[in-house]
């Protein structure tokens, strides 16, 4: 168990999250072109608050995940360093009179995490706001504040110029965060079940499948791919689901193992860590609609695997 894993489940930790992709969308039509391309409610939304969603194909399929921030004269939006690239590109895809620009920002500013349950009380150490509620945005000295969080604890994050990232994680330090690794966010995000696109959310996804419905309005309007996600909501269900799955094992299975109920495939791992705090193996996997009960057990390579809730 390293330092930053025991601050982020017990205490504070920061994260140097620069790599994630930053993006400032600009222009009269942001608001409306965005909230065009996009599963989730931006028109309505107001300066210091923001939200989380999906770009998806015609077909429904999630093509990216991103988190937007409302501001007065801009939106940022905030995605997976492998998706920096992809997001303009799909975004802009649709542009033709529309009055919006993409900049990307990433390598000018800077993202540090501070997560975990001491996370508001560092803060309030620093003298910083604590932003409320989930996306909502504070501004500080020149940096940002946004309630966001890549490991599912309770978390925030710090945007800025890219030159204050060594203060800032200074302070943060100064206050009683630790720093922690990539993998000590990876983890714990596993821990809590929250899903990454592009282990757990794929290309192949539908909303409705990774059960992160808070990405989508089902009262905004068109959208692209909002007719299949409305279709599955008529319909009442879909055929796999993304769940928690405990194993009772000492060494992470890989991605991609298969998880057997009375010798019929059931479903397949996404992704797989060995845990502290819970002494096993937790993993996230798809798991056909039939099997995605809590409690239910299936074999998943030599081991036992079962449905559990988060903690």
């Amino acid at each position: 168990m390293t330092d930053g894993y025991e601050a982020l489940r017990h205490g504070a930790a920061w994260l140097d999250l620069s790599a994630r992709g930053r993006i400032v969308a600009r222009g009269r039509d942001r608001a409306r072109f965005l909230h065009n391309v996009t599963t989730n409610e931006v028109k309505k939304l107001a300066p210091g608050s923001g939200c989380y969603a999906f770009l998806l194909t015609p077909q429904g399929r999630i093509q990216a995940d991103l988190t937007l921030f409302c501001f007065a004269d801009h939106f940022l939006l905030d995605t997976e360093p492998d998706l920096r690239e992809k997001v303009p590109q799909l975004i802009l895809r649709y542009k033709v009179a529309d009055q919006v620009e993409l900049e990307d920002v990433t390598a000018a500013t800077t993202a540090i995490g501070l997560e975990g349950p001491r996370a508001p009380a560092v803060l309030a150490a620093m003298g910083a706001p604590v932003p409320g509620g989930d996306f909502a945005h504070l501004e500080w000295r020149e940096l940002t504040i946004a309630a966001e969080r890549v490991t599912g604890q309770p978390g925030f994050r710090i945007y800025g110029d890219a030159s204050r990232t060594a203060a800032i994680a200074g302070q943060l330090e100064a206050a009683g965060a630790r720093p922690a690794t990539a993998e000590d966010a990876r983890v714990v995000r596993i821990e809590n079940g929250k899903p990454r696109y592009g282990d757990d959310i794929r290309e192949t996804s539908l909303p409705q499948e990774t059960g992160q419905m808070h990405a989508v309005s089902y009262s905004k309007g068109c959208y692209l791919g909002q007719e299949i996600v409305e279709r599955i909501r008529a319909q009442g269900h879909v055929n796999k689901k993304l769940v928690r799955v405990e194993i009772d094992a000492t060494q992470p299975v890989a991605p991609g193992t298969k998880l057997l109920s009375e010798g019929t495939e059931a479903g397949e791992i996404t992704s797989a860590v060995y845990s502290p705090h819970f002494s096993k193996v937790i993993a996230l996997a798809y798991v056909r609609a039939a099997y995605a009960q809590g409690g239910a057990a299936f074999r998943a390579g030599e081991y036992t695997a079962r449905i559990q809730g988060t903690e």
